[in-house]
């Protein structure tokens, strides 16, 4: 069997997407909350929020393609 990808590094490598994802996600859900009368956020504290939030999604990420990829492999 040849060397796997372990999760971390797939994780790290998608972490910027999943970041962004997430950063997008909380801008959007910032505008709709602004109909219960909450203020939308700004991009950047939105950006700032996704940084921390973007690790589980990145892990997350990197779960599933590592899934995707054992799939893969067996057939």
């Amino acid at each position: 069997m040849h060397d796997r990808w372990p999760v971390w590094k797939l994780a790290l490598l998608l972490y910027v997407f999943a970041a962004a994802a997430v950063a997008i996600n909380l801008f959007m859900l910032g505008l709709m909350m602004q109909a219960f009368g909450f203020t939308a956020l700004s991009p950047v504290r939105t950006l700032l929020i996704s940084i921390p939030l973007g690790i589980p999604a990145a892990w997350a990420a990197g779960r599933w393609v590592r899934h995707l990829l054992d799939e893969a492999e067996e057939g």
